[in-house]
């Protein structure tokens, strides 16, 4: 079945040696890849050993067509998901799409209906979901061990310097990426609005450029959160942290259960406290304590499974196109409390990083 499903990888960037691995490790037939930048897709070859076979496109549109592709990652920058995501749904292909999923609301709707009239599968690249430690953590939730849910925080202090942003100009554009909390603190986001259990109702949030006069978007996020349960949200997300990385940690406090998750990419249970004392905290925080090599995990492979099932068993992906506007949507709650100064009401009802423009 993995061999009869035609892959193509549309973005050969940053990301895309984690698409590469993945697609290799699921025995998939790679039929191609496509990036403006001729030296980006020839680098990916030799570095991943590909084979004769696969093609290389500089025009995404001329590779559909000759192609015939039955799943597609998209890895560019940002702003261009939506467009590319819209022709690849025509071309009934099914969609691996990076986060963020689009950078609007209208664009995150455009692609869920799309995706339904066409019968395809769309999931967003929220990889941190498949965590070995996130999925013990999700099943605890699951099965109530929390009791009632009082709040969770989710903290990302990362670094990002003149070198990561002026490798590609798009980077920190709010026509193309939007800031620190559009890029890189998504996933968190993702996940603290996950294991919350209820939608969002309500942000109240500041935003700042502190140390980044080079980007037109932010660099600090700090908001709160009121969840449609009563329960609570904080985000703080930065790339303004001294002189590297330094953490990315998800805390869950509930009336009868206490978690940390850290490490480079929530890889690492660091704190396991339950009232019904099932489970060993010490073996729990040996045994899901992964160290991967940089801040995008292990969770594309298990990602790609997942999809590569959806579409053989006819399901929804682990992790829809729906989760992935969610996601987004509480990132421009965000921005457009910080932008006026007052708490936002959820849902939004149509919201772009480009109603920022001159923000800072």
């Amino acid at each position: 079945m993995r061999k009869n499903i035609r892959y193509a990888l549309i973005g050969c960037g940053r990301i895309s040696p984690n698409h590469i691995a993945a697609a290799q490790a699921n025995n998939l037939n790679i039929a191609a890849i496509c990036d403006i930048c001729p030296e980006n897709m020839e680098d990916k070859v030799n570095k991943f050993k590909l084979p004769e076979t696969v093609k290389l496109y500089t025009d995404y549109k001329e590779m559909l067509q000759k192609e015939n592709p039955n799943l597609v990652a998209i890895a560019t920058e940002s702003g261009k998901h939506a467009e590319i995501a819209l022709d690849c749904i025509e071309a009934n292909c099914n969609l691996i799409i990076e986060k963020p999923i689009a950078l609007s609301i209208a664009d995150a709707n455009a692609i869920i209906d799309a995706a339904k009239r066409k019968g395809v599968k769309v999931c967003t690249n929220h990889q941190n979901r498949f965590n070995k430690a996130i999925q013990k953590i999700r099943d605890a939730v699951e099965k109530g061990r929390f009791g009632k849910m009082f709040y969770g925080t989710a903290h990302i202090r990362w670094n990002r310097n003149w070198e990561y942003y002026g490798r590609a100009p798009w980077r920190g554009t709010w026509a193309q990426d939007g800031g620190a909390l559009m890029n890189q603190c998504i996933h968190n986001i993702d996940l603290l609005n996950w294991m919350m259990g209820k939608k969002p109702i309500e942000v109240f949030a500041y935003t700042d450029r502190l140390n980044h006069p080079y980007i037109e978007a932010e660099d600090l996020g700090i908001a709160l959160v009121r969840f449609a349960d009563g329960s609570y949200g904080i985000i703080e997300g930065t790339t303004d942290i001294y002189p590297a990385n330094l953490e990315e940690t998800l805390y869950l406090f509930g009336e009868k259960g206490t978690v940390k998750a850290g490490g480079k990419s929530v890889n690492i249970i660091e704190e396991w406290r339950f009232s019904d004392a099932i489970d060993d905290a010490d073996d729990v925080k040996s045994k899901f304590n992964e160290n991967p090599p940089n801040v995008y995990g292990f969770g594309h492979t298990p990602l790609y499974t997942d999809v590569i099932d959806s579409i053989k068993t006819n399901r929804e992906p682990y992790v829809t196109a729906e989760d992935g506007k969610q996601a987004l949507e509480m990132v421009l709650a965000i921005y457009k409390s910080a932008a006026e100064g007052k708490p936002v009401k959820l849902p939004l009802d149509n919201v772009s990083t480009m109603d920022f423009t001159g923000r800072f």
